[in-house]
Parts: structure tokens; C-alpha cells; sequence
């Protein structure tokens, strides 16, 4: 058993799931979550019932809510708990010297900053690796096999954050695009809300299909046009996620899309998923990005004007259909 000991923040599904893979590697695992009260159950049942019902955990993988305590002597911290928390947790993490990888995605509905930009304000660039791709936490926390990306800002610094997941169902590919990993991980959830939307309105496969195609290429216009890598938007944390996202049963965001499809409020939708849907603020920050940046990116900021009351979906989906035709 290795003796090293990694922190995960954040014990919903996706911290949970990474938490098993640390523990299938050998490591320590220490699991943070947000109350005592949730620590002490899943110690005693040795099993994340809310999240991850029937997921048995191993005696290396530890729960507490002391983010403090769980912190010393850690070899490295993982980054599970939704972007809108990282400016509550982040100054924790801001004197240590110890790997932090982040495992969330979106954009501040603010600041406009990317996961990365975000991290670097509290966390040394040289410490700082994001975590993304085709990953539902249920099949990943099962053993299924699983393939992902992380980045740093240099390939040997993203292999030795990779390391430490050692599992051999959690296949892990790196890069030294922070960009257009930060970004691909971002935008495809609000492609996904549009996904959900067209399968809420009983649309079929080709609906499903045009959002992919042309979210993608959207996807691939604004992280070019923010500096990150085109090359980037056809890999896992990409193209990959993408599919998965818009198509998957499991996805949050798809999953919300189609309550706001069968009538829903934005509120009522979003408490009927019970978790965090990221693409609602993403879908805010998307549109103002493209505003700040003079970009065309319909497909994104009509699902943000959806969401915002200032669009009923039925006249979006005749909006995007009418518009001039084009080259590809």
C-alpha cells in the first residue's frame, strides 16, 4: 500500500468517484465533506449513499469535514466541489506546495474566468492541473473503463499530476493546453442544456446531432479565439465530453435542458436535477464572453437567452433554424 496521502474536496458523486480511483491506486485517501454530519455516515456505512448509492469504500478512503486537518502532510489536492465554491475553499490552498488538481468545470458568471484563471488567483501557476473529459462519476466510481485528460502548463508537470491516478480502468492523456481544456470542459455543458432541450421538445437524432456538430464548432471558435488549441476541441476533453454530455442519461445538464423543455422554470428545473447544474452560470459567462470578444456563437447565447426569460425555446428553435444560410 503507498503511504501517500491525497486530499479530495468535495464529497458529491464526482469527488466520491475520484476518491475510489486514488484508493484503487494504493493511496490515502482523505475525502472532505461539508458536514460532520455527512463525514460520520459515510464513515459509518462505508458508502456515499446520497450520491453513490451501493458504492462500497475501501478502508484506505477516509471521510472528514476538518478541510484543515485533511490538508497536512497531503502529497496532493483534488478539486471536487462546483467553481462557485473555489473562492470560499481556494485561499486554504494558497501556502502549501503540493499539487492542486482541479476537477470542475464552468466559467464565473462574473469574472468571466476560466477554471484555470480562476485557480491562479489564490494557487501558484506550477501547482495548478485541470482534470476533464468523458467521465460520469457512477461509471467511473464502478471501474468502468474510463479515458480523460489532464493539463498543466507543461506536459512533465501534467504527467506527474497524472500519476497519481495509477488505476488501470482511468486512462489519463496529457496536455499543456490549460485553455482549451479549461474551456471544452466549460462550454459543452451549455451545448449539452440545448441538447436536453431539443429531446424535451421531441425532437430526434438529428436535432441532437446538429447541436453536437455546430456546438463543437462553437467550441472551437471561442477557446482559439481566448489563445487555447482547436487541436484540443477534438479530444477527450472536447469532442468527447461533448458526446457524452449531450447524449449520456446520466448528464445533469442534458437532464435539465428537458425540464426546461416540458415547462419548467429555470428554479424548479434545477431543483428537480438535485445537483449543481454548471451550465446555468456557464451559459451567463458564455454569452457576456462572446459580447466582450465581438464572437458569433448562436447556438450558446440562444440557450443563455432561454434561460434568461428573454426567449420562449419554441421561438429559439425557429431563430437558429431561419438563420442566413452559410458555408460550413
Amino acid at each position: 500500500m503507498n503511504k501517500q496521502r491525497v486530499t479530495v474536496l468535495g464529497a458529491g458523486s464526482w469527488g466520491t468517484a475520484l476518491a475510489l480511483v486514488l484508493a484503487r491506486s494504493g493511496r490515502q485517501v482523505c475525502l472532505v465533506a461539508r458536514s460532520d454530519k455527512q463525514a460520520r455516515l459515510i464513515n459509518r456505512d462505508r458508502s456515499n449513499e446520497c450520491y453513490l448509492p451501493g458504492t462500497i469504500l475501501p478502508d484506505n478512503l477516509q471521510v472528514t469535514a476538518d478541510t484543515v486537518a485533511a490538508l497536512q502532510g497531503t502529497t496532493a489536492c483534488v478539486y471536487a466541489l462546483p467553481c462557485a465554491a473555489a473562492d470560499a475553499t481556494l485561499p486554504i490552498l494558497a501556502d502549501g506546495d503540493y499539487p492542486v488538481i482541479a476537477a470542475c468545470k464552468g466559467l464565473h458568471p462574473l469574472t468571466l474566468e476560466r477554471t484555470d484563471q480562476l485557480f491562479a488567483r489564490y494557487i501558484d501557476a506550477d501547482r495548478i492541473a485541470l482534470l476533464s473529459g468523458p467521465s460520469f462519476a457512477a461509471e467511473v466510481a464502478r471501474g468502468q473503463p474510463t479515458a480523460i485528460t489532464m493539463a498543466a502548463s507543461s506536459i512533465l508537470r501534467a504527467e506527474a499530476a497524472a500519476a497519481m491516478f495509477s488505476d488501470s480502468s482511468f486512462r489519463i492523456y496529457s496536455s499543456d493546453d490549460l485553455i482549451g481544456v479549461a474551456l471544452g470542459g466549460a462550454l459543452k455543458n451549455v451545448i449539452a442544456i440545448a441538447a436536453g432541450m431539443a429531446d424535451g421538445l421531441g425532437f430526434g437524432h438529428n436535432s441532437v446531432a446538429a447541436a453536437v456538430t455546430r456546438g463543437l464548432a462553437e467550441m472551437a471558435r471561442l477557446a482559439t479565439a481566448c489563445g487555447g488549441q482547436s487541436e484540443t476541441m477534438m479530444g477527450l476533453s472536447g469532442l468527447g465530453d461533448l458526446v457524452l454530455t449531450c447524449t449520456g442519461e446520466l448528464s445533469r445538464n442534458r437532464r435539465f435542458g428537458a425540464a426546461i423543455a416540458s415547462g419548467l422554470s429555470v428554479n424548479a428545473a434545477a431543483e428537480s436535477i438535485g445537483q449543481v447544474v454548471e451550465g446555468l452560470r456557464t451559459a451567463e459567462a458564455v454569452a457576456k464572453l462572446a459580447e466582450q470578444m465581438q464572437l458569433d456563437l448562436p447556438l450558446m447565447q440562444t440557450v443563455h437567452r432561454v434561460l434568461s426569460d428573454d426567449l420562449p425555446l419554441t421561438e429559439a428553435v425557429g431563430l437558429l433554424m431561419n438563420r442566413p444560410e452559410r458555408a460550413e
